[in-house]
Order: structure tokens, then C-alpha cells, then sequence
């Protein structure tokens, strides 16, 4: 069995975060582990408080998981703050992680801050240059290349920008623009697109962390980039449309839709 391991905050409704990367990675028939950066006090209509772990705990817990069960593949979700990227980027160069997907999280579906202005500097520098893909949507693109993204084009220029920061992949999730859902994937100076439409669903809580955790667990089975993004693509379409309804917010998805 294939071990997957995510390293993110905890969503205490179930949406987001370490609950929906766990439902994802055994949907996908493998074994879930996780680390957990902080525990939020969220649920769909928004984020009340934040309680940060230390640092040192982080680390050790990634200890305990690299010295007995080593992931096949690594997802990294909500990181808030310097000491905490730190820690992980230098747990995952000592233990030599692979195949591991960064979701640069910062905002919640709800638009609540997520990254600490401090961290983002650390983030880029330290963290997003080990991941073999990043997995930024639209407003955190924006974030990383430094202006704002209004069409397809502005993806390009986006990803072009982006792309210097890393050794991997980088694919901005278009599901925020105004006229397509389309992603792109940007490796290696080609531009692969993956055209979606818009589901009309309005309960989109934790797609980022769905989205990277199933690409995770296409990595591990040995697929390469672009076809573990397309089969990631399609299992959240699929979970998406199952039309889950709960909550009086942005409600989560049904990730275990095809059980």
C-alpha cells in the first residue's frame, strides 16, 4: 500500500486542511499519515482562531513518521509561520523526501489570511523550490508573481514569473477567473492546459487541499506530472459534482464519492 503524507493545519468541520487530505488519500485507496502545522477553529462560513504548533513538535512528528513509515509521496498544505517552513524544508532535505506537491496556502476559501506576511519570504526561498509541483490558485499566484491575473494570458505571464522560484512544476488553478476554470501546468518553459467548466456548485471549501493530495497520490503510484494532474482534475470534478450540502457557508465536497 502506498503511504502518503500530509503536513497542514487541521480544519475542525472537515472541509479543508488535514481532514480533507485524510478522506482524499484513502479514497485513493492508500495509507494516510499526517503532521499538523496548527489547529483552526473554522468551519464553511470562515476561520475564528488559529493555535499555531511549535515548531520543535513539527519536526517532531516528522521525525516519527521518516524514521518508521517513509511516505511514498508528500503533500504541504498551511504553513503560518518562518520557524515552521523552516523546519519542515529542513526535515524533508535530511530524510530526502520525493514526490512532494506544495499547496501554498494563503487564504481560506472564506478569504481569511492564512500566511503570515514574514513567512512569505521563507516560503519562496526555502519551501516551494523543493516541491516537484506547486499548486497555487489564482489569488495566490497573484501573491508570488507580484500583480494581478484577470485572463488566461496573465496565467502565462504568471507562471513564467513563478517558475524561477522553483526547480519543479508549478500549476495555477484558474477556477477563480471570471470566464474559465482552466489550469495551467508550466514546467520547463511548455505550457500544458487542462479546459474545465465551471461546476455550478457554490460549496468549493478545501478544493486546493483535495486537489494537491490527489495529486500526491498519483505521484506515488509512479505516474508522471501532467497525467497526475489530470487524474486529480477529474476525481475533484467528480467530487464536485456529487453536489454535497452542508453548512451555511461555502460547504465542503464529497471526497468519498466513488466508494
Amino acid at each position: 500500500m502506498k503511504k502518503i503524507l500530509t503536513i497542514a493545519g487541521s480544519d475542525c468541520s472537515g472541509g479543508a486542511g488535514i481532514q480533507a487530505d485524510i478522506k482524499t488519500i484513502t479514497s485513493h485507496k492508500m495509507y494516510a499519515m499526517s503532521a499538523i502545522t496548527a489547529l483552526t477553529a473554522q468551519n464553511t462560513t470562515g476561520v475564528y482562531g488559529v493555535l499555531e504548533a511549535s515548531p520543535e513538535f513539527v519536526g517532531q512528528q516528522l521525525d516519527c513518521i521518516f524514521n518508521d513509515i517513509f511516505p511514498d509521496a508528500i503533500k504541504i498544505g498551511m504553513v503560518s509561520s518562518v520557524e515552521i517552513i523552516k523546519v519542515i524544508a529542513k526535515k524533508l532535505a535530511l530524510y530526502e523526501a520525493k514526490n512532494i506537491v506544495v499547496d501554498p496556502v494563503m487564504f481560506s476559501t472564506s478569504g481569511h489570511a492564512l500566511l503570515s506576511d514574514d513567512a512569505m519570504e521563507t516560503l519562496i526561498r526555502e519551501l516551494l523550490p523543493l516541491g516537484d509541483i506547486i499548486t497555487p490558485n489564482i489569488s495566490e499566484a497573484e501573491g508570488l508573481c507580484g500583480f494581478k491575473i484577470r485572463n488566461t494570458d496573465d496565467m502565462i505571464k504568471s507562471a513564467e514569473i513563478i517558475s524561477k522560484m522553483l526547480k519543479g512544476c508549478v500549476l495555477i488553478k484558474g477556477g477563480h477567473l471570471a470566464d474559465s476554470a482552466d489550469d495551467l501546468l508550466y514546467s520547463g518553459g511548455n505550457a500544458i492546459w487542462f479546459k474545465g467548466k465551471k461546476i455550478n456548485n457554490p460549496n468549493t471549501h478545501g478544493t486546493g487541499c483535495t486537489l494537491s493530495s490527489a495529486i500526491a497520490c498519483n505521484l506515488a503510484k509512479g505516474l508522471d506530472i501532467e497525467q497526475s494532474v489530470k487524474n486529480a482534475k477529474e476525481y475533484i470534478t467528480g467530487a464536485l459534482k456529487a453536489n454535497l450540502d452542508l453548512g451555511k457557508g461555502s460547504g465542503p465536497l464529497n471526497h468519498c464519492f466513488d466508494l
